[in-house]
Order: structure tokens, then sequence, then C-alpha cells
């Protein structure tokens, strides 16, 4: 019982540095963007009007949507938005047109995601470092560097993985939620009645008498709920229960404390509404404030940089996107992984938001469309997998997620209205990758039907060669192929050229699927062909590391037992080369060909051996 308590402390820690980071940073910003652009009459009725607002968004978008109806739809304990993507299309998949706009959407949502992952990082390190600004404005000329300086740093260890500290994740996290309560209570004190805003009425009476207004503001209301997707997304890593217990004891406390602590701030000196963030600690410690900030953000950052590797990751067993160089910064820990493309890409994309942008205000007029339209899409799929998944009533469906529908949409209504103003940006990211993943997606099922068509049936084919046999020479060939029961280009190759053939021979097949996890126990269906020659396939989830050989370990006793050093491995290697009247738009093939060119090596992708691997190409027009 001792150790349950022990794990469940450490875990509720855990998802307070990692989960809530990114929400935890939003006060930097939250309440200076409402207030700060004048579009709202600096009233007491209207601070508490506005602070209403805040704490039921909180409690409606993040609360009762993520913390209690989302988390439930977990995929084999596993969340995020492909995971739900999987649930999604799992459940309408006797419905194949549906389904394949479901995945579509998905997907959109998905690229998205890394629209907001630019804009994220950008936006949290600037407002904290802009902190210094309130320490001495001489220090204006430095928040662009520094924050720079604090960016490049972040990325560049992230080859050295995150394990080593990863630890202090929590505790600092922990003191600078500490340190909101602390910062907001100083100031309620002096006006114990801010805390009437709790009551829904004031935020009622706001929108009643300013309906505009407040479908305007709505775009920067939504800043306090940055990284509520995080929640979802953070699923597998902590379980339910300390994501529920981190929210509800620590983390929304400390928030609302610190927003209400804002606002009361603001009734005794409307003044601070420049940076009322930082103008509520005491000049002492201001400094240290802006120290423990960009702390804060940075945690904050690291986690969106992992969950983006863990999505990358995701998407490309899914079939979305080509293979990348993935790399293990632990032996401990699979899910640590370091992929270098995104993470410099990632880099570059935010250099350019930071310098784009210049100012946070700024940034968070480009914020808000690419969260609200992938908490949207989340809300879609949810109606979708509690329908279709769990069977539950349309009536009841209706009720659950329609209620979110509106909200949702509503606050991506408002955060269109910031489209000129650089709302533009992460949607243009999001609508990149979008394109990269779907002409890989279309490309790849282009090439498997040209393959397909192509394919020369491997039974009748074996009995063809067996007739009269070529040279058998010791050993163990594994032929990679992307069908089953067809003769891999690499064999035909081999034969023409080498003119032998390996004692044992295995026709291995991957397929990945929309699931989380496959066990070892199936993860591998043998069917012997004959001749010593067996036809396997290989299963793996989209969280599972594919390791070919390790698979074929648990094959032993069927007859096809593997020695490493009497075993080769032979991969096709195809050259892509784009044709006029194919199956897409020419611009399209020339990029499928050129990502497929760039693709890393699935002897790399697979796990397979360096020193035991065979490649032999072929040019295929598609």
């Amino acid at each position: 019982m001792q150790n349950s308590k022990s794990s469940l402390a450490a875990l509720t820690l855990g998802a307070i540095g990692v989960v809530y980071g990114d929400i935890g940073t939003s006060v930097l910003y939250a309440v200076k963007e409402v207030f700060g652009h004048g579009h709202v009459p600096f009233t007491p009725a209207n601070v508490y009007g506005i602070l209403s607002i805040f704490f039921w968004t909180l409690t409606v978008i993040v609360s009762i949507k993520y913390v209690v109806l989302v988390l439930r739809a977990d995929n084999n304990g596993e969340g995020g938005l492909v995971a739900m993507l999987a649930l999604a299309s799992q459940a309408v998949k006797e419905k194949p047109q549906l389904r394949a706009r479901l995945l579509l959407v998905g997907i959109f949502g998905t690229s998205l995601f890394y629209g907001d992952g630019v804009i994220t990082p950008a936006i949290s390190v600037l407002s904290a470092v802009e902190g210094l600004e309130v320490v001495s404005p001489h220090f204006k000329d430095w928040v662009i560097p520094i924050t720079l300086v604090v960016l490049l740093g972040l990325f560049a260890v992230q080859k050295r993985g995150t394990g080593g500290i990863g630890r202090f994740f929590g505790p600092v996290t922990l003191i600078w939620f500490a340190v909101l309560a602390l910062l907001g209570i100083s100031h309620i004190v002096r006006h114990p009645e801010i805390l009437g805003a709790l009551s829904p009425h004031h935020a009622l009476l706001f929108m009643w008498h300013h309906p505009g207004t407040t479908f305007i503001i709505l775009g920067a209301v939504v800043l306090c709920v940055t990284g509520a997707e995080a929640l979802y997304a953070d699923l597998g890593h902590f379980g339910k229960k300390p994501i529920r217990l981190a929210w509800f004891s620590i983390v929304m406390p400390a928030l609302t404390l610190n927003y209400f602590g804002q606002g009361a701030l603001l009734l005794s000196n409307p003044e601070a509404v420049k940076n009322p963030f930082y103008l509520m600690a005491p000049d002492w410690a201001q400094l240290p404030l802006v120290v423990l900030a960009t702390m804060a953000t940075v945690i904050a950052s690291q986690a969106l940089i992992t969950g983006a590797f863990s999505v990358t990751k995701q998407v490309i067993q899914l079939g979305y996107l080509p293979r990348l160089n993935i790399q293990h910064t632990s032996v401990r820990d699979t899910g640590q992984i370091y992929i270098p493309a995104v993470n410099w890409g990632l880099f570059v994309a935010i250099v350019l938001a930071v310098v784009l942008f210049r100012t946070s205000s700024s940034l968070a007029a480009a914020y808000g469309i690419a969260v609200t339209l992938d908490m949207l899409i989340t809300t879609i799929l949810t109606f979708f997998v509690i329908r279709y998944g769990w069977k539950y009533p349309l009536a009841l469906c209706i009720a659950a997620t329609g209620w979110f529908f509106v909200v949702d949409f509503t606050f991506f209504a408002s955060n269109l209205l910031k489209l000129i103003d650089g709302g533009w940006f992460p949607l243009m990211i999001g609508g990149m990758v979008f394109t990269l993943m779907t002409t890989w997606k279309s490309g790849r099922s282009i090439l498997n039907e040209k393959l397909k068509t192509d394919a020369i049936d491997l039974q009748s084919f074996l009995e063809a060669v067996f007739v009269n046999p070529p040279t058998r020479v010791e050993g163990t060939a594994v032929f990679l192929t992307a069908e089953p029961g067809t003769v891999p280009n690499a064999m035909l190759h081999n034969l023409k050229h080498n003119k032998v053939l390996h004692d044992h021979n295995l026709f291995v097949t991957v397929r990945n699927h929309e699931v989380p996890w496959i066990g070892m126990d199936k993860r591998a269906v043998i069917t012997p062909l004959g001749h010593d020659c067996w036809q396997i396939v290989i299963h793996y989830g989209f969280k599972n590391d594919p390791d070919v050989p390790r698979a074929l370990e648990h094959l032993r006793g069927h007859g096809c037992d593997l020695e490493p050093m009497t075993t080769s491995y032979f991969l096709s290697r195809d050259v892509v080369v784009p044709s006029i009247g194919g199956g897409m738009a020419a611009w399209r093939e020339k990029l499928f060909a050129q990502m497929h060119h760039n693709a890393s090596a699935a002897a790399d992708f697979l796990n397979l051996p360096n020193n035991s691997v065979v490649e032999l190409g072929s040019k295929i027009e598609i």
C-alpha cells in the first residue's frame, strides 16, 4: 500500500512537470492580452466578468471536457490525437467512406500540432524573458537575443536525452505553481471581494452587456487553456489518476489564485496592465521570478518538443511520413527518443517566429487558431468513439459532445479574427505538414499498387525455381517485402546476379496497425512454404519500436532458427521516377520522389544489424 501511494505521488509530481508546464506558464501573458489592447473598458465590473470567464473556461474546457470526459477515451492506455484518431477509425471501420474522412480530419489535426508546437515555445520563453523589461527598461534590447540563446540551448541538449534533467521537471514546476499561488494570495488578501468572480453570473452579465467584445476577446481568453491537449497526449506516460489528482489538487487552484491575484492588482493599480504578472511581485523578487519563469517555460517547451518526437514516430508508423532517423536516448525508457530532422526543423521555425513577431503580444495574435481547431477535432473524434465504439445512444452522444462542440467552435471562430494579424503562421506550418503527410500516404498507395501489378506470386515462383533448383549456400536469407505472397525484387536480383539460394529463406513483411501496442504473443505469424522457406508477417502498433531480428528470435522452434553470424538481410532500395499522367499532380509526384529518396534507411528503422544487410536497387515509375 505504501509503495502504491509512493508511486502515485511520484507520477503526480511527474505529471505536474510534464503535463502542466504549458498551461502553467499561460499566466505570464493571458490576462495582459485580454486587457492590454483596449477592447475591454477598464471597470471593476469588467474585471470581475473577465476573471469569471477565465475561471469557467478552465472549468468547462480543462476540468470537464479533458479531465473528466476525454481522458476516458484511452486507446489501450494511450492518449493524444493520434491515439484518438486510431480509436475513431477503428470504431467506424465498417463505414469506409466515413473512416477515410475521419482519417483526413485527424491527420489535419495532427499537422496543426506542429503549428502549435512552433508558437508555444516561442511565446512562452519570450514572455518569460520580457520580465527583464519590468526589472529595468535597459534590458529591452536584450530580450530577443536572450530568448534565442535559451531556445538554442534547449534544442542543442535534445540529442543527449532528457532523462538526466527530467527528474527536476516536477520539483521545479511544483515550486512554480507554489509561487503562482503565493503571488495571487498576496494580492487577494488586499481585495478578498475579488473571489466573488468565482460566481458564473459575473461572466454571464459581461457576455450579456458586451456580446461583441466577448466574441473578440475569446481569442485572448483561450490563452489560459494552452496545453490542454497535453492532458490527453500524456495519458500513456502517467495514467488518468495522477493527471486528475495533479489538476484538481495543485494546478487549477494555483492558476485560479494567480489569475484572481492579477485581477486584484488591476483593481488597485490599473497601470499594471502592461505586465500584471511580473508587477504582482515586489521589486526585490522580480529578477528571481524572471529566472524561475524562464525555467518553467523551458520545461513547458521541453514537454512539447518531446511530444513532437513521439507524435512523429507514431505518424511514421501509421504510414503518413517517410522513415526518419530516430535515435534512442535511454537504454531503459524506449519512449525517450530524438529525431534530428524534427528537432532542428522546429528550432528554425521557432526562431523565425520570434524574429518575425518580436513580442509575446504579437505572438499571441498568432496563437489560438491551431489549438482551438485541434480542440474542435478532438471533440468531433470523441463523438464517433462514444457513438460507434462504445455504442452509447445517439441522444446521449450529442448531449455529451454537442456542448463542447459549440464552445470549441465559438473559440475557433473568435480566433479567426486573428488570421491576418498572425494566425496564418501556424496554419501555414500545419498546411505544409499536412501536404507532406497526404502526399506521402498517396504516393505510398500508388507505389504499392504499382508493385502489386508487377508482382509475381511467391508460391508459384518457388515451385518453378525448385523444379531445377539453383546452388544452395549455407545460412539464412531474410527478404523484406512490402506485400506477403509476392516475390521480393531483392530475391530476383540475387538469383539473377549471384545464381544462388540460401539453405533457409524467410520472406518477411512488416505490418503497422492503428493500435498503440501489439504484444510479443501476437507479434509474428509464420506460414511454411516448403523447401525450407517461410512467409512471416510481423505486426507492430504505432507505439512499438520495430525490431525485426528480435521478432524473428521469438520464432525459434518453428524450424527457422536464426543464427546471427550466418543470417543476411536482403532489402530492395527502390528509386521512384515521377512520370507524366501518373496518379498525382506532377509537383506532388516530384515531392514524393524526393521524400522517398531522403527517407532514412529501412535497415536502421527496422533495427537490422549493419554488417548483415544487402541492398539491391531498382527503378519504379509512378
